[in-house]
């Protein structure tokens, strides 16, 4: 609810009777979280932000009915998370997987990965979220629970236990909560969040099993991002493998090989990322809480760098334990353009 007073009982009266400016103050605080739970979840921007304007749709086309039996955000995330669920029973789209590109070294991968469709989520959409965990039912704060490994992991598992996982151990939710957003049984709930957890343990490393990262914009994270930005754009190769954890992991969603450990990833970089000739331009920018570049490739005949993706890194204290690189087609989210001036 906006408020337990009456501010917040004047506005829910004002909405339902038809008052649209109450309608809009009365949902903006909930705006910015809803669309991280969308993306969590659907593990996409673009459709974490459709999935948001259908939520807000239809909650002002039933506010007159709205009884006040939960709170407003208990009612808007009922409706969030259902549209998530239908969206993930019905879609149709399907992600492009991209073969290699001709005429290099083709490196047997680690493993292919199970999650390509998947989008960074750009640091400027945290902004207004809580940045510790909102009770004692959540077991993520939200820092890690928006990290791109936890929405990678989440991706693995079953939709109807994705959300259930997210509603209790992200959100806080107790499970009879949440089986009233879900419009299903307490015992439902806890069955599912049981296999969840497993599921989850099982594909993602907590703190303990790995080094948290540094805080963001601490010194330790500042060195880091500034090694690797001199080493990518001079091409020492040797120096941004220095930077990396003996067990780095370097994946992209759209292309679906991974290369894990350094050796094998040093390899990648020589052959794929530095063949002989070619240098690059980094843009800093941030996503799902960690340091993100906008990756500019030089022409060799003009003062035009024309953009090669984006690359977020997963820290872990001094080092990198991952690399994660997108296609052009997210940089419109980051307010990256597609070429720059020399």
């Amino acid at each position: 609810m906006t408020g337990d007073g009456v501010t917040g009982t004047d506005l829910i009266a004002r909405a339902r009777a038809g008052d649209e400016e109450a309608y809009t103050e009365l949902v903006a605080p909930y705006r910015r979280e809803l669309q991280a739970h969308c993306y969590r979840i659907l593990g996409s921007v673009q459709d974490a932000e459709d999935q948001v304007q259908e939520t807000l749709l239809a909650a002002w086309q039933g506010m007159a009915g709205f009884a006040g039996r939960a709170s407003v955000r208990t009612w808007l995330y009922r409706i969030a998370t259902n549209r998530c669920l239908d969206a993930l029973r019905s879609a149709s789209r399907r992600p492009q997987v991209n073969a290699p590109p001709p005429g290099r070294e083709r490196l047997k991968p680690t493993r292919l990965g199970e999650v390509v469709w998947l989008e960074p989520y750009p640091d400027s959409l945290l902004a207004g979220l809580p940045e510790a965990s909102p009770g004692p039912e959540a077991r993520y704060d939200a820092r890690e629970a928006i990290s791109l490994a936890f929405v990678t992991a989440l991706q693995l598992l079953p939709p109807r236990q994705r959300a259930v996982l997210v509603l209790c151990d992200v959100l806080g939710f107790r499970a009879r909560d949440a089986a009233g957003i879900l419009e299903s049984s307490q015992e439902s709930v806890t069955s599912a969040l049981k296999r969840a957890r497993s599921g989850l343990r099982a594909i993602f490393p907590r703190p303990a099993e790995h080094e948290p990262p540094p805080p963001p914009d601490s010194v330790r994270e500042r060195a880091i991002v500034e090694r690797l930005t001199r080493a990518y754009e001079t091409g020492r190769v040797d120096e941004l493998v220095a930077l990396l954890a003996d067990d780095v992991l370097l994946t992209t969603p759209q292309a679906a090989p991974q290369y894990q450990g350094r050796r094998l990833v040093a390899r990648f970089l020589h052959s794929v990322v530095f063949p002989p000739g070619r240098s690059y331009r980094l843009v800093a920018t941030r996503a799902n809480g960690q340091p993100a570049f906008g990756i500019y490739v030089y022409d060799l005949h003009t003062d035009v760098a024309h953009a090669n993706g984006l690359l977020v890194l997963t820290l872990t204290d001094t080092q990198i334990s991952g690399m994660t690189r997108f296609d052009n087609s997210v940089l419109a989210a980051f307010g990256l353009p597609r070429t720059l001036q020399s």
